[in-house]
């Protein structure tokens, strides 16, 4: 684990050159390092910036004119000692004025250690903490509503809700093995389990409302796959708005995959535009294949491209059993062409979930697509609010927490003992707290800030 008894020294904005650069110093040496790397001559004011500028702690040389803001713990990001010096956005200079903080004293700050410092000394819980690097990290407006909700709070009082009703139900039946000759009864094992029961409930329909939130948070990956020649590479170029992949009247262009990232609805998705999926014995067109097939199986969801002006064959047949079951969208390319069939007369189609016809010659079809699209992949039921969970590593204690309250409650119903039961709610209790860092063991600690970048 990180040491948190001395002075961190680091560049807090992003690398690269710009208008005003930021270096935070933490830790109880933060204002003796900033009155010797800094040309005022008195001590700096709490929470005033104060112009002056950065020195050469050795020869006393001017570096930059800065801006340069004290603020004392507890009141601060990191709940200690905090000065932030504010510079002219040049690596060079920041740089300089990074060292010249390390020669006065600091060391060079790790990845999320002043994150860590706001979590150890109460200023953030766990929760708020990874929603400080998913905000930094987010790309789409929606993951940045969702992070920022996190960090005020919203996620930590889904938890803590939790926790107390489960809380209060340990206590109660704590209290009833505790006191068993003074005629205290509190709550007895069976109604402790309806009790648990009613709870792994919430816990569940907390989870249903994560997984969504996963979604906005890690987003997806969308592979558009078909026959050569049917429109793959047109409608990967319209969701992209950009020409992106090469777009010709010859069947097999697309050899390799080609993918972008765009935001659907607030949910950063990957589209792959896969090469055409045909039987071949030619050796470059078969390895495209080969990778446009595992392309298919990896993703979230896959959009299946077929051309209404040739007659479906064996590849389109194979494609659509391949993706049964799947998350999927099916599109029918080329409806400005005289039709070989339409999905309204195959019988077959009926069961292929949505359809959608269009023609990708002119780019009007992208709104349409788009929309389709985004139903699918919210499970046909638009994400309206923001879910309170998004994490992977809350989901999954969130799992654990709701296996322990229903073995709770089945234990209870079938006539354990008090003891029993209690075994399984303090599990559950366990994993909720893990969630807020209450009881987080160090070894994920390190691994969650190790994540972040160097300055936050």
């Amino acid at each position: 684990m990180f040491a948190t008894d001395d002075t961190i020294v680091a560049i807090a904005t992003p690398p690269g050159p710009g208008g005003v650069g930021i270096v935070r110093v933490s830790g109880p040496g933060a204002i003796g390092i900033a009155g010797r790397i800094l040309s005022t001559s008195s001590r700096l004011a709490p929470r005033r910036a104060t112009l002056t500028n950065a020195l050469d702690p050795v020869d006393r040389r001017p570096l930059d004119r800065v801006l340069a803001t004290y603020f004392p713990g507890p009141r601060s990001y990191t709940g200690e000692d905090v000065v932030e010096v504010s510079g002219h956005g040049s690596p060079v200079i920041l740089r300089q004025i990074v060292t010249a903080a390390t020669a006065a004293g600091a060391r060079l700050a790790e990845p999320g250690e002043f994150t860590l410092r706001a979590f150890l000394r109460g200023r953030l819980d766990l929760v708020q903490a990874e929603a400080v690097h998913d905000l930094v990290t987010a790309v789409t407006p929606r993951q940045a509503r969702v992070a920022f909700d996190q960090l005020e709070g919203t996620a930590t009082a889904a938890i803590g809700a939790l926790d107390r009703v489960l809380f209060d139900l340990v206590a109660r039946l704590e209290a009833s093995l505790d006191f068993p000759d003074e005629g205290y009864h509190f709550i007895d094992a069976r109604a402790a389990g309806v009790e648990a029961a009613s709870l792994a409930a919430r816990v569940h329909d907390l989870i249903v409302s994560a997984q969504r939130g996963r979604l906005i948070r890690d987003g997806c990956q969308v592979a558009v796959a078909g026959r050569p020649n049917v429109g793959k590479s047109s409608l990967f170029n319209q969701l992209c708005g950009v020409q992106r992949a090469i777009v010709a009247g010859a069947a097999g262009t697309t050899r390799d995959l080609v993918t972008e990232t765009v935001d659907l609805g607030g949910i950063p998705v990957t589209l792959v535009d896969t090469a055409g999926i045909r039987t071949t014995t030619e050796e470059v067109e078969a390895e495209g294949v080969r990778r446009a097939r595992a392309a298919v199986d990896v993703a979230a969801a896959v959009i299946v491209v077929l051309d209404r002006s040739r007659p479906l064959d064996a590849d389109d047949w194979a494609l659509l059993e391949e993706t049964a079951g799947r998350p999927r969208l099916v599109v029918v390319n080329k409806r400005d062409l005289r039709a070989a069939w339409s999905p309204a007369v195959e019988p077959r189609m009926a069961a292929c979930g949505p359809v959608l016809e269009t023609c990708l010659i002119d780019g009007s079809a992208a709104t349409a697509i788009r929309g389709a699209l985004l139903q699918v992949l919210e499970g046909g039921t638009p994400i309206r609010d923001t879910p309170a969970i998004s994490n992977v590593r809350h989901i999954d204690l969130l799992g654990r927490a709701e296996r322990a309250l229903r073995r709770a409650s089945a234990a209870a119903a079938g006539g354990a003992s008090e003891e029993l039961v209690l075994a399984d709610l303090e599990e559950a209790r366990r994993a909720l707290e893990e969630i807020s860092g209450k009881r987080t063991p160090d070894a994920v600690l390190e691994r969650i800030f190790e994540q972040f970048c160097i300055g936050k």
